[in-house]
């Protein structure tokens, strides 16, 4: 049973670190875009960045297989040049995870970096920074504390991932059964002491996120 639980437990892990470190990166950068600028389409791109929190999760997914697959947009390239296929494997499930959890990271930074001063990037301006020195060094350690819950979110949100994962990667015993996919498994099986055990740890896990996050949440507010 040790093993049951070792793999779901170490292949989430990988997956949402993974998918967590492209969100802390590209998610900050939405964030300041959305934040800071102000350009066409700027409500599509926030749309799209945020429609995976309001689609079913199948959903998502099954637009990640259109893309993604043999014959999807990128998929058939990728296929076409490598041989390769992204679909039922754990690296398919870091994409699916980053997508569902996208949302969260921005949504959260966004508010962090909207909230920070802007009087205090004109003085850095004046002092002759560039837009580019003045996000890394005043705006965005100032809105750190809304970036980190954002980013521990994301990961939150990636551990507890399902719909979307199962369409792309598919359960396959060793390679792609994520905690909340073996839950799934071992109830649909009977293995209630399985399911019990995952579910007991996703919870614990869930918790100790939600508590780091209403801790700097709050940290931030004072």
């Amino acid at each position: 049973m040790l093993e049951q639980i070792w793999f779901p437990l170490y292949i989430t892990l990988k997956i949402s670190l993974v998918s967590s470190l492209i969100v802390a990166i590209l998610g900050t950068v939405i964030s300041y875009i959305l934040a800071r600028r102000e350009f066409m389409g700027k409500w599509l791109i926030d749309s799209l960045v945020t429609l995976p929190m309001i689609l079913p999760p199948t959903v998502t997914g099954y637009l990640l297989v259109l893309v993604l697959g043999k014959r999807g947009i990128i998929g058939k390239i990728l296929f076409d040049l490598t041989g390769i296929t992204l679909l039922f494997s754990w690296q398919v499930a870091v994409i699916a995870s980053f997508v569902v959890s996208l949302p969260l990271m921005v949504k959260t930074a966004t508010a962090a970096i909207e909230a920070v001063d802007r009087e205090l990037e004109y003085v850095a301006y004046t002092l002759g920074k560039s837009e580019i020195e003045t996000a890394f060094f005043i705006t965005l350690p100032l809105a750190k504390r809304g970036i980190f819950a954002g980013i521990i979110l994301s990961f939150a949100r990636a551990v507890g991932e399902f719909g979307a994962t199962l369409m792309v990667a598919g359960n396959i015993p060793g390679r792609t059964n994520t905690m909340a996919i073996s839950i799934y498994s071992a109830f649909q099986g009977g293995n209630s002491e399985l399911a019990n055990t995952l579910v007991i740890i996703l919870v614990l896990m869930s918790l100790l996120s939600m508590a780091i996050t209403t801790r700097l949440v709050n940290q931030w507010k004072l």
